[in-house]
C-alpha cells in the first residue's frame, strides 16, 4: 500500500500500516518487548542519536504501536501520527509540545470535563493560561485573542450538547495570527469528519471509544504534519505517556470493523433521537442530524452522518434523570462512549461533575440532562429500556 490516498476509508481501516516480518504473519504482529537488540555498538549509536532509523526502546518505539499510527494517519489524510496512553495523555503532550509559560489557550467551553480541568488547573499551574469561548460563536473566538495566542483548541461535535464548530471559519481567523488549531475528533472518526481537509493543523483522538469500538483499552493519538507531530514525539520520547504494544494490537483490530460500526452506530441514533425527540416527557434532544438542531446546516457539511451520541434534556430535574437512569437493565450506566453496547450517563455528576457550577452551566449541562452513546442493539429494545423510566415521571 505505497500509496494510501487511492484507497477507501474502509480498505485504509483494514490494510493501512500493516508490515509483515520474515514470518510472514496475516494478521499484525504484537511485540511484546521493553527494548530491542542492536547488531553493534555503532548502530546502537546510530539508532539512538536518529541517524538511522529502527526501534530503541519501549517507551517511544514499537512496531505494533507503529502500525496503529500510520493506519490511524491514512484515515485521517495525515501525514504522521503519534500514538499516546489515553485521549487525555493526547492532549496533554500536544499542549506541552507546542506551548511554555506565558502563553495562551482559546477553547471551547464545550469542552469534555476532563480537558476543562485540564486547561483550568493543570495547564494553568505551568502558566498556559485558557479563555474558554462559545463553541459556536466564531466572533468570539477572535475576541478572545492575545498577542500570546498560540493555540486554538475544540472538539466537534461537543461533549455532551453536540454542538457544532465552524471548522474552516474557525481556522481562518487562526491562520490569519499564526495561531495552530486542533480539533478533537473522537465522536466522528475519520469516517464521518476529517478535520485535517478543513483546514485544521492537528487532530486528537480518544482511541479508547470508537476507534477500539469495544471498551477494551485506551489509547490516544494526535495527527498532523510531521512538522508539529515531531514535537509531540520529542515529549513522548521523554515524558513516556506511551501507548503499549498490546492495546495498540487491539486498536488495530478494532479499527478493522471501524466503519461498518460507526455507520451501523450512527443509524441507530438518528432513530433514538427522532423517538426521543416526540416523547412527551423529552423536553429537548441534542443529535446533530435531526433538523431541529442548531448547527444542523453546518453538520451536513462537516460530517457525512449525526454520529453515534444522542442527548436529551427530561422534563423534569436530577430526580427525573436519574429516575431514567437507574430503571435501565439494558442500557450501561458508564459514563465511556464508542462501544458496541449503548450506554447512559448522567453528565452533570459524572463527566462534567468535576467542573465548577458555573462551568456546567456556560457549557449548558442541565441537571435535567442524560447523554446515550448509541450502540448495536435494537433500536426497540433501546426504546423499550429507556420507556421503562421515562413512565414513571
Amino acid at each position: 500500500m505505497a500509496d494510501d490516498s487511492a484507497y477507501r476509508p474502509e480498505t485504509l481501516a483494514v490494510r493501512a500500516g500493516q508490515e509483515r516480518s520474515q514470518f510472514g504473519e496475516h494478521s499484525e504482529a504484537l511485540y511484546l518487548t521493553s527494548s530491542f537488540v542492536f547488531p553493534n555498538a555503532a548502530a546502537a549509536a546510530r539508532r539512538f542519536s536518529g541517524e538511522e532509523e529502527g526501534n530503541v526502546y519501549a517507551r517511544f518505539t514499537n512496531p505494533t504501536v507503529t502500525m496503529f499510527e500510520e493506519r490511524l494517519a491514512a484515515l485521517e489524510g495525515a501525514e504522521d501520527c503519534v500514538a499516546t496512553a489515553s485521549g487525555m495523555s493526547a492532549i496533554m503532550a500536544l499542549c506541552l509540545a507546542h506551548l511554555k509559560q506565558g502563553d495562551h489557550i482559546v477553547a471551547s467551553n464545550s469542552l469534555f470535563g476532563a480537558t476543562v480541568q485540564l486547561f483550568s488547573n493543570i495547564l494553568a499551574r505551568t502558566g498556559i493560561a485558557t479563555t474558554f469561548v462559545s463553541q459556536t460563536d466564531p466572533v468570539a473566538w477572535e475576541a478572545a485573542i492575545r498577542p500570546e495566542t498560540k493555540l486554538f483548541f475544540l472538539e466537534t461535535p461537543s461533549n455532551p450538547l453536540t454542538e457544532i464548530a465552524d471548522i474552516p471559519a474557525l481556522t481562518a481567523i487562526a491562520r490569519a495570527r499564526g495561531i495552530l488549531v486542533a480539533v478533537d475528533n473522537c465522536f466522528c472518526t475519520p469516517i464521518l469528519q476529517r478535520p485535517l481537509e478543513l483546514g485544521a493543523d492537528l487532530v486528537v483522538h480518544s482511541a479508547t471509544k470508537y476507534l477500539d469500538g469495544q471498551g477494551r483499552v485506551l489509547g490516544g493519538a494526535v495527527c498532523g504534519p510531521k512538522k508539529l507531530t515531531e514535537e509531540v514525539f520529542k515529549y513522548l520520547r521523554t515524558a513516556g505517556p506511551t501507548l503499549s504494544a498490546f492495546n495498540a494490537w487491539v486498536l488495530l483490530k478494532g479499527m478493522e470493523t471501524l466503519k461498518i460500526r460507526i455507520e451501523a452506530q450512527s443509524a441507530n441514533a438518528a432513530r433514538l433521537a427522532a423517538w426521543l425527540e416526540s416523547h412527551p416527557k423529552v423536553a429537548r434532544v441534542f443529535y446533530p442530524g435531526l433538523p431541529s438542531h442548531p448547527q444542523y446546516e453546518l453538520a451536513c457539511r462537516q460530517q457525512k452522518r449525526g454520529g453515534a451520541i444522542v442527548s436529551f434534556e427530561l422534563k423534569g430535574a436530577r430526580k427525573e434523570a436519574w429516575t431514567v437512569v437507574d430503571h435501565c437493565r439494558l442500557l450501561s450506566i458508564t459514563a465511556n462512549l464508542g462501544d458496541t453496547k449503548t450506554t447512559i450517563t448522567h453528565p452533570a455528576s459524572t463527566t462534567h461533575g468535576r467542573i465548577t457550577p458555573e462551568a456546567r452551566a456556560a457549557a449548558g449541562i442541565d441537571e435535567s440532562l442524560l447523554r446515550i452513546a448509541v450502540g448495536l442493539e435494537a433500536v426497540e429494545d433501546l426504546q423499550a429500556d429507556l420507556e421503562r423510566g421515562l413512565a414513571l415521571i
